[in-house]
């Protein structure tokens, strides 16, 4: 009954942060704000017909309250959360009317992510950083074993999952037809071997996502994952060590270098060696290789495996964009791998549910004593898919050059990348958003002189 709550309060957790993710950190590098207020809310009602038989909050009435409430806002000259961005970028794709339904959906996904928020702390108090989990086990007892509760969360997690079927998914249907010529987002993926965790119990003998490694981007086989090939690489992080060390046996010693004095476009300044260390971040490694993870990867690996809820999603998807399985590869397959990955939880996540249920009429045990030996030292490693990844992804995707030259996905995706505008470069943020990076590791970019260029 614990392993279920668990996957109840992960899948929760997915659902919450993939909506967050794509509508309120990611969606306005795909959601031209200005352009929306220009649309006819009678056509964009019409449009959304196209991606969903009953598209939500998409008609004509509320993508004109919508319009008219955005306005308002602008009337004030007080953009709040529509401020500093790069609205008329020649590298936005959508129609008016395909912008204003994107932004009726961006309204609506707050109030959505309050309802998968609180579908997660009905089991685990609160969201994020649940308080319910002990070692081995979980405190909600008292709330399994309470019919009103188990009501209460059955509903709230088919109502999020109505708007990952009616806007969600919707909305990245419409982006892949919109973007499907963009060189911008048909580009972004050049390290090509993938890791995902086994994640999401749906009954004693099945997990709805499994493990797995595929390399060269191959859909056709997928490989188990083996932890003892997973190492740590320091070449050029701000860290003494000699070697790759497997994670077990890594060292966290500080070695910061200065900078060096050398000639730039903004004239003789101290700049970061490349050549030498330049980061905080280590460059893990899987059996020597640069990987990718997060949804992206799970995807792929489950796709792979011929995981049926999965490929059952895929193929649907591609079928509706036109969109060859390859493109899954691309910036526009990363940040539509987030939705495909939160669809296969919104069909399928219910039943680790029902399974919890059926359980606990046969099975109310609420502790067993664990048999642990005080004379021996245990040593263990537990890989879970996190909404983010199966591993720290702002170590395994942001990291630096490791000791043989690779770079890693986050540099890798912007190599050969052309920007419209250099000082407005949308075309970076759509990029490297698709990862859903930590927002606390964000960085201002500014020239030698103090001058903001971009944020």
């Amino acid at each position: 009954n614990a392993k279920y709550i668990r996957s109840l309060i992960l899948s929760t957790l997915q659902l919450h942060d993939h909506i967050v993710h794509f509508y309120i950190l990611h969606g306005m590098d795909w959601i031209d704000v200005v352009s929306a207020l220009s649309a006819d809310p009678a056509k964009a009602a019409q449009e959304a017909m196209k991606y969903s038989a009953t598209p939500m909050a998409a008609g004509e009435g509320e993508l004109r309250a919508v319009q008219e409430k955005v306005q308002g806002l602008v009337n004030t000259g007080n953009l709040g959360p529509f401020a500093n961005a790069y609205w008329g970028n020649p590298t936005y794709k959508f129609t008016p009317e395909q912008n204003l339904i994107g932004l009726s959906h961006y309204l609506k996904a707050l109030e959505i992510q309050r309802i998968a928020a609180e579908c997660m702390a009905l089991w685990g108090g609160k969201n994020p950083h649940p308080q319910s989990i002990v070692v081995g086990g979980v405190t909600c007892v008292r709330d399994m074993l309470d019919p009103a509760r188990l009501q209460e969360f059955k509903q709230k997690f088919q109502h999020v999952a109505e708007f990952v079927e009616r806007a969600y998914y919707a909305d990245l249907v419409m982006a892949a037809k919109a973007y499907a010529t963009s060189p911008d987002v048909l580009g972004g993926c050049n390290v090509h071997t993938f890791m995902a965790a086994e994640s999401i119990l749906l009954n004693p003998d099945d997990h709805l996502f499994t493990d797995g490694v595929i390399r060269n981007c191959d859909l056709s086989h997928a490989e188990n994952v083996d932890p003892s090939l997973i190492e740590e690489d320091v070449t050029h992080a701000w860290y003494d060590a000699k070697q790759p060390q497997h994670p077990y046996d890594g060292t966290t010693i500080p070695e910061k270098t200065p900078f060096v004095q050398r000639e730039t476009l903004m004239g003789n300044i101290p700049t970061i060696n490349e050549a030498g260390k330049y980061s905080w971040v280590k460059s893990p490694r899987y059996n020597g290789e640069p990987v990718e993870v997060g949804p992206l990867a799970t995807i792929a690996v489950n796709y792979a495996r011929g995981n049926k809820p999965v490929v059952d999603v895929v193929d649907e998807f591609l079928t509706k964009t036109g969109l060859p399985a390859q493109a899954l590869f691309t910036t526009l397959g990363r940040t539509a791998a987030r939705m495909l990955h939160t669809t296969v939880i919104a069909r399928h996540g219910l039943e680790t549910f029902e399974s919890m249920v059926a359980n606990l009429n046969s099975d109310q045990t609420t502790y067993i004593k664990p048999t642990i030996d005080p004379d021996k030292e245990y040593k263990g490693v537990g890989i879970l898919e996190a909404p983010l990844s199966s591993g720290c992804p702002n170590n395994l995707e942001r990291w630096p050059y490791d000791g043989n030259g690779r770079i890693g996905p986050y540099e890798a995706s912007l190599v050969g990348l052309k920007l419209a505008e250099p000082t407005k470069p949308l075309e970076i943020l759509r990029i490297i958003h698709s990862f859903d990076p930590c927002m606390a590791c964000s960085v201002h970019v500014m020239d030698y002189k103090g001058q903001s260029l971009s944020e």
